[in-house]
């Protein structure tokens, strides 16, 4: 089978062991950066790669980061109308990287979250604060990814002044009620065609730090979910649309809360604590799913 894996550093942790596992397993595999596509709006549909024609892979790997969202996502979606498999498809990976649609999506089917608010005029943000319980509040860029543009208000005056100063850059945030007993802990459920075949506990090294995410230091250990998270992390990457995906929980008074799905999960992490081949699983899903 011919592979290629859409991402834009073939030194990556993630990329190199996905390149590892298709071999592995005999498969032909490239890494290809979407950027170096230029999408030939025609039918059919085709694409170049460095102004050269390309013929249609088996299956194609995302690894679109946020920045290259857009384009990412209609290079993905050429491929899908070239009858390629993706991975994870292109509504999927948009659905992700808009943290308020995959919020609302996952809310349409009683899957837990903290309490959120979006708020536009300044006059509404109090109001909008009290309405989810008060403070203390997170409050997040809609298309913020590693922990980047998540900011913890404690008072009212700060959360308006955030809110105000992120909407006069023309940032689009959400605000969330803080899980206090949740701090500076997340856990980290790794999906693969509707099984978790992995989950970490990740707790922040610095006690000052609500963020857990281990770009911002944070420590990740091997964990085992109960059978209610592990419902809630399948259902929530089946909900926006994921066959791979990385769910974010807390753990709550209330049960497991959803953070955010991501598209792109990072393996480096998870693959360390659990010793957990998750690039092996991947391959072999594609493997699955690209039976007669």
């Amino acid at each position: 089978m011919n592979i290629f894996i859409l991402s834009r550093n073939s030194r990556l942790y993630s990329t190199r062991r996905l390149v590892e596992a298709a071999q592995e397993a005999g498969h032909d595999v490239f890494v290809r950066d979407p950027l170096k596509f230029t999408i030939q709006v025609k039918d059919p549909p085709s694409l170049t790669y460095l102004s050269k024609p390309i013929q249609k892979p088996d299956a194609v790997i995302p690894r679109v980061g946020a920045s290259i969202t857009y384009f990412g996502c209609a290079v993905v979606r050429q491929f899908e109308r070239m009858g390629s498999f993706t991975l994870n498809g292109s509504v999927g990976i948009a659905n992700s990287r808009d943290k308020l649609s995959a919020l609302q999506l996952l809310s349409c089917h009683k899957i837990l979250m903290p309490k959120t608010v979006v708020v536009r005029r300044k006059q509404e943000i109090f109001k909008a604060i009290e309405s989810i319980g008060g403070v203390p509040v997170v409050i997040k860029l809609i298309e913020g990814t590693q922990g980047v543009g998540v900011v913890l208000a404690r008072d009212l005056v700060s959360a308006q002044a955030i809110v105000e100063l992120l909407q006069s850059a023309k940032q689009n945030i959400l605000v969330q009620k803080f899980v206090e007993e949740s701090s500076g802990r997340d856990i980290r459920a790794f999906v693969v065609d509707g099984k978790v075949v992995a989950a970490i506990r990740r707790v922040s090294s610095d006690p000052k730090e609500f963020r857990a995410n281990v770009h911002r230091g944070a420590k990740a250990e091997a964990t085992k979910l109960s059978p209610e998270f592990e419902r809630v992390a399948i259902k929530a990457a089946e909900l926006v649309g994921l066959n791979v995906a990385g769910v974010d929980l807390l753990e709550s008074k209330a049960g497991p809360l959803v953070l955010e799905v991501n598209s792109s999960p990072g393996l480096e992490a998870i693959e360390g604590a659990t010793g957990v081949d998750i690039a092996g699983a991947i391959v072999r899903y594609i493997e699955k799913s690209k039976k007669p």
